[in-house]
């Protein structure tokens, strides 16, 4: 069931929003050749907490850091750890999610390390633009699949990349997940009718090849990779459905 949230519950999302917006922003500048993916989950755990919020992967399902760290290959879930040493060429996505004063915020964004290769900067680029566009074309009424699968998909397929589609967005506010799924990808049978009050994220996950398919990698039984050790890349916004259209929560 998709939670109408009402005004007082959005002031929460929208503040618990911002500060994982914050987080990011934050984070991207300690980006560089030679950090450990675990110095940069100390750093936003330290932050998070310093702003009287939880960092809600902590523990959740039994994942064991504040914040997920996904380089090159891997679509989603990374772990930090201090033996993974960014490299110059690397691309890292970083997922943030926030629980304050009981309300989730969710944001992540794909950075380069150094100087990367052109194919890392397109799909950089692309899966950046793909969600820019499905999000200027919601609007209350609208079906959700008209509004984000039907634009990701064949943008993204223009360009030579494919989206994933074991992985998707989701509602958030109250819990870190909620009704409903967001598919990426063209999926007509899942009819969702956009209406003000809603929330949910909006993360397209997308594959430099034409392999969509993802991989779990048993030894830790969280990370994801990409089938075909393609790069992949994605960005994601909180999202609310406002009267008019709709409003990014997760930006500064």
């Amino acid at each position: 069931m998709v939670i109408i949230k009402n005004n007082i519950q959005i002031d929460g999302i929208r503040r618990s929003s911002r500060l994982a917006a914050q987080t990011l922003n934050y984070l991207k500048d300690f980006i560089k050749v030679g950090i450990t993916t675990e110095e940069l989950n100390t750093l936003a755990h330290k932050y998070i907490v310093s702003h009287q919020a939880i960092p809600a992967p902590l523990n959740y399902g039994g994942f064991p850091k504040s914040i997920c760290t996904s380089v090159n290959d891997v679509v989603c879930h990374g772990i930090p750890t201090p033996y993974q040493t960014l490299k110059e060429g690397d691309i890292i996505n970083l997922d943030i999610t926030t629980i304050l004063d009981g309300y989730y915020g969710d944001v992540s964004s794909t950075y380069p390390v150094g100087r990367i290769s052109p194919i890392a900067q397109k799909l950089i680029e692309v899966t950046k633009t793909s969600l820019n566009k499905s999000i200027k074309s919601l609007k209350p009424g609208r079906d959700i699949n008209d509004c984000v699968g039907k634009v990701i998909q064949p943008f993204v397929e223009k360009n030579g990349f494919s989206v994933v589609r074991d992985l998707g967005g989701h509602g958030v506010g109250i819990k870190f997940h909620e009704d409903p799924f967001v598919f990426h990808f063209d999926n007509p049978r899942e009819k969702i009718i956009l209406k003000p009050g809603m929330v949910f994220t909006i993360e397209p996950m997308i594959n430099a090849s034409k392999n969509y398919q993802v991989t779990l990698d048993t030894n830790d039984n969280w990370t994801i990779r990409t089938f075909d050790g393609s790069l992949s890349a994605q960005f994601e916004h909180t999202i609310l459905i406002t009267p008019t259209g709709s409003e990014i929560l997760t930006i500064l």
